[in-house]
């Protein structure tokens, strides 16, 4: 009898164990896909021609149907401060479309910015209107005040409503070749007439693949210009300045 009962007790401790190594092996299956957005503009036009914008966003195999969010940013070279943001419209095929025009000559730029399956992506294509960018068209950029490097894209979500006395959050979105661009040293370089020639330098963390947060307490209302720079260990070294205001 006493053999009995060992013996049932030998299976159902078997049991127990096979059935926590099924949980385990349940849980470690989950895969990550990466976001792919394949963004088609129209690369040549005329001053007054319609610029079509299409971007494919796919999860693995997958197309997306149901992004967070999908909206162009385009700007003229050398004025990214003076960018202007276009809603696109869900095909509900995979494919999130918009359109735009151009008054007068020069070169282009179109960025989508995709939220999507808790990801963050953000291509850019560029535009050539008419003859393109002359020599001295334009006045030199605050914000690309040097050639990046190939296929880096930086994205800085200006703070909105930001007022004195209270906590800022900067966020910065940064990819490589259409992905988040991870592990990289971000600090923000903060200067304004009301610091005088003070400049603060404030370190960022990376708080998802790709996005760069910092907080800061302004202490006082004004304009202020915010240079990001970004470094890593493959010798990347990119840096791009803008303004926002504080209450």
């Amino acid at each position: 009898m006493k053999k009995r009962y060992k013996l049932f007790g030998l299976i159902i401790g078997l049991g127990i164990l096979s059935a926590c190594g099924k949980d385990v092996d349940d849980g470690s299956a989950v895969e990550v896909l990466p976001l792919e957005v394949e963004l088609t503009v129209t690369e040549q036009a005329e001053v007054g021609d319609t610029v079509n914008m299409e971007a494919l966003v796919t999860y693995g195999d997958e197309k997306v149907v149901d992004a967070d969010k999908v909206v162009y940013e385009v700007w003229e070279e050398g004025k990214k401060d003076d960018s202007v943001m276009i809603e696109s419209v869900n095909e509900k095929d995979g494919t999130y479309t918009a359109e735009t025009s151009f008054d007068h000559d020069g070169l282009f730029h179109i960025q989508v910015h995709v939220d999507a399956k808790n990801l963050h992506t953000m291509p850019v294509k560029q535009v050539t209107i008419g003859e393109g960018a002359q020599v001295g068209d334009s006045e030199p950029s605050e914000s690309h005040d040097h050639g990046h490097a190939e296929g880096f894209a930086l994205h800085f979500v200006k703070p909105e409503n930001a007022v004195a006395g209270k906590e800022t959050e900067m966020m910065t979105h940064l990819e490589i070749d259409g992905q988040p661009l991870e592990k990289a040293d971000v600090r923000y370089e903060v200067s304004s007439d009301v610091l005088g020639e003070k400049h603060l330098w404030i370190d960022a963390d990376e708080v998802k693949p790709g996005e760069y947060n910092a907080v800061h307490l302004f202490e006082e209302a004004g304009t202020y210009t915010v240079k990001i720079h970004v470094k890593n260990e493959e010798g990347l070294h990119e840096h791009e300045e803008f303004t926002f205001d504080v209450k």
